[in-house]
């Protein structure tokens, strides 16, 4: 998916899911392509506009494909379906957890990005860190899972002082040094995610006015995963 081949991706989360019918990791990987295909198509992921608060709140509703949506949600209940299941069969399950976190954490994505639904995404984003809190209270080794609290920190440490006063007292995490410690972990040992929470920490350098700093994590990802134009298009930006 990092290499923005969705086709290929699909055919292996299809192929896996007909081998292993009870995971729930088959399924929430196929609703990451739909979502990360969708997010392609629309242009949504743009490290200048994460970098700029103010052309971030003016950022547009966009129009999702309804076909692409529906299969997106379809593959996101079949997830956490069957992630329940396995939790009634076993509470401790860290990798049923993990899926939930995955589950909530998209749909926060969702409703930010394409729908602009402040309110709705971060209720979903506060879901996901619960999520991977229980996961990683059952094994810290799972490095992924810290990602939804560090996007949830970093992200929310941005808004204006009232704003954070308020979201605190919803419950929502606003600490922005929590936030890139949790991002830096699972850049340096996450698995799925690490190139996500790679290019988060560019988002940090550039509203830090660190471009180098943020150019070369991008030059990183790009020689990793050289068929992403999605670098390309970032790297021509930042001078």
């Amino acid at each position: 998916m990092y290499n923005l081949r969705f086709a290929d991706a699909h055919n292996k989360f299809q192929q896996w899911m007909s081998t292993h019918p009870q995971d729930p990791m088959g399924p929430v990987s196929d609703a990451a392509a739909f979502l990360f295909s969708e997010f392609e198509r629309l242009q949504v992921i743009d490290v200048q506009l994460f970098a700029n608060q103010d052309r971030f709140d003016s950022r547009n509703r966009l129009s999702p494909d309804t076909n692409v949506r529906k299969s997106f949600e379809d593959r996101l209940n079949q997830a956490s379906n069957l992630a329940d299941i396995a939790l009634k069969q076993r509470a401790q399950d860290a990798r049923a957890l993990y899926v939930k976190t995955l589950v909530s954490g998209m749909r926060s994505d969702y409703a930010l990005m394409i729908e602009k639904k402040d309110l709705a995404a971060l209720n979903f984003s506060k879901e996901a860190s619960a999520y991977s809190k229980q996961a990683l209270a059952i094994d810290p080794h799972m490095y992924d899972a810290y990602l939804a609290s560090g996007v949830e920190n970093y992200m929310l440490s941005l808004k204006f002082a009232p704003v954070r006063w308020l979201l605190n007292l919803t419950g929502a995490s606003t600490s922005r040094e929590e936030g890139i410690r949790l991002l830096k972990l699972t850049a340096a040992q996450g698995y799925y995610l690490a190139p996500f929470a790679r290019m988060m920490l560019a988002v940090a350098a550039l509203r830090e006015n660190h471009p180098q700093e943020a150019r070369a994590i991008l030059l990183g990802l790009k020689q990793e995963f050289p068929h992403n134009s999605l670098y390309d298009r970032q790297l021509a930006m930042i001078h």
